[in-house]
């Protein structure tokens, strides 16, 4: 019966996951729409040659890292942070009203996420409003080039952080509570259970999470940065997906090089999902696939 259950989520994933690669194919292929996919002629990697020498491909994946670099040193940890504040609250209720409060964002659309901060941010906002009230001068949040990306950091925080943290809310709740019991006895202090027990127990999900993470370096989270790009702040937001939708969508369509390019952030990702786990199985930790045990012998 448990298996049964896995059929509809294994069925999706064939019919929308697995199924479409076979389209990865226009990679190696000059598109032409009157032969299909599969009519195409072969062209092998010269799609690849003309993406790689492109200046715009390399300049958005300089941005994607860079923003991305930084998601991991804000964002990551803040789910982490929440959590272990949340948990050290001693009424249950008060718990779960807090629970509740930071998960809501997470349901907004990023639509909806844009349309709020065009309305309180932009020339004629509430903030800028009130700067001239106070006869002070206004400023342009959102076609400030350098205010855009901790704007990024910011409105992210905001909308997952809440929803994240319900990993390791569940995964703090599996810590046995004799632990807690054994320290109070030893006269351990609140902070102190909290570095010596709760982040212990809890470091192989930290270390799962983050190496997922990892694994997204080359994907920079296109539904926040498109609701969120103008024209003006092109120079910093235009990042591997945004320049894959650019080069399909609003300039001339060439299906074959943004697969391509889609393909080569595809690879480099798994690349980078591998590899950090491969590192933190070196070092000790569970990873992904867990830690190979030695024979019994």
């Amino acid at each position: 019966m448990i298996y049964t259950l896995l059929l509809p989520g294994l069925i999706w994933y064939m019919i929308f996951a697995y199924m479409p690669m076979g389209g990865l194919s226009l990679a190696f292929k000059e598109f032409k729409a009157n032969l299909g996919i599969l009519g195409s002629p072969w062209v092998g990697l010269s799609t690849f040659k003309s993406v790689f020498s492109d200046i715009f491909f390399w300049r958005s994946i300089a941005r994607t890292l860079t923003i991305n670099l930084g998601r991991m040193c804000l964002e990551f940890p803040a789910p982490i942070i929440l959590a272990l504040a949340i948990n050290e609250f001693r009424s249950q209720r008060y718990k779960r009203v807090l629970q509740t409060i930071f998960t809501f964002p997470h349901f907004f659309s990023w639509v909806i996420v844009a349309g709020i901060l065009t309305n309180t941010l932009s020339s004629r906002g509430i903030i800028n409003q009130l700067f001239i009230a106070a006869k002070l001068e206004p400023i342009n949040f959102l076609g400030n080039p350098p205010i855009f990306i901790p704007m990024l950091y910011i409105t992210a925080i905001w909308k997952g952080a809440g929803y994240g943290c319900i990993i390791y809310m569940a995964s703090i709740s599996g810590i046995d509570q004799e632990m807690y019991e054994a320290a109070d006895l030893d006269g351990a202090g609140r902070f102190q259970k909290l570095l010596y027990i709760t982040l212990p127990s809890i470091m192989n999900t930290i270390i799962v999470m983050f190496i997922l993470t990892a694994g997204n370096l080359m994907s920079s989270g296109f539904d926040q940065i498109f609701n969120l790009n103008n024209a003006a702040v092109k120079t910093v937001s235009e990042t591997l997906d945004i320049y894959i939708y650019r080069i399909t969508f609003q300039s001339a369509a060439d299906f074959s090089f943004s697969t391509a390019v889609s393909l080569f952030r595809s690879l480099v990702n798994m690349a980078l999902l591998l590899g950090a786990d491969r590192i933190f199985r070196i070092l000790g930790g569970g990873g992904l696939i867990g830690r190979r045990e030695a024979p019994v012998t």
